[in-house]
């Protein structure tokens, strides 16, 4: 692990407190219109979880993930964005076949319907799948919103960069594991596995 980092990649506060309770390991990305050619790239194997508001509708996650959509929405900085959870990429697979998406249900808080039409969008079809582990800080970072961070995009550079020495997994190593094994064993047998 990199002794500090200051590259962030934006994700839904909904799905970085999924990762960050360890409900899950996985992040599912399309990419994002301000992407190179809309196409998504995983250009940093280690980085902090950017949360974002601006995209979130409560109809594209799980029905028991709502209210806490909701209650994060309501105590978020306006003029801030507080960063507490850095993960580091384990395996990346392109998932070119929908049925391989919908056997991930329960291992993620998306809803299927904003999971195919994700992985219809674009030019081509399919999904990048990150196992991810994760870890904590022990108590977030503030950092002030700036006009560098907007856009839809994946990658942030925060202004300064934030120490990685003390954090904490929010997974112990057996049940982290296990559920990548499970995760990576479902992809990796008919897609192209990049790690």
């Amino acid at each position: 692990m990199e002794a500090s980092n200051n590259i962030a990649f934006k994700e839904w506060a909904v799905v970085v407190d999924a990762l960050g309770q360890g409900e899950q390991v996985l992040i599912l990305r399309k990419g994002g219109i301000r992407e190179e050619r809309g196409e998504f790239h995983v250009d940093h194997r280690e980085f902090w979880l950017f949360p974002t508001q601006y995209h979130e509708a409560e109809q594209s996650i799980i029905p028991s993930k709502r209210p806490t959509l909701q209650h994060i929405a309501a105590s978020a900085p306006k003029d801030a964005v507080d960063i507490e959870f850095y993960v580091v990429v384990d395996t990346t697979v392109r998932i070119t076949d929908f049925t391989r998406v919908k056997q991930l249900q329960g291992r993620h808080i998306w809803g299927e319907r904003a999971l195919q039409e994700r992985f219809q969008f674009g030019r081509e079809t399919g999904l990048h799948a990150l196992v991810v582990r994760a870890y904590r800080r022990q108590s977030p970072g503030r950092f002030p919103m700036r006009e560098s961070y907007g856009g839809c995009k994946s990658w942030v550079e925060l202004e300064r960069a934030l120490s990685t020495e003390s954090l904490t997994p929010v997974l112990q190593d057996v049940e982290y594991s296990a559920r990548r094994e499970e995760i990576v064993e479902m992809l990796t047998d008919h897609a192209l596995a990049y790690s």
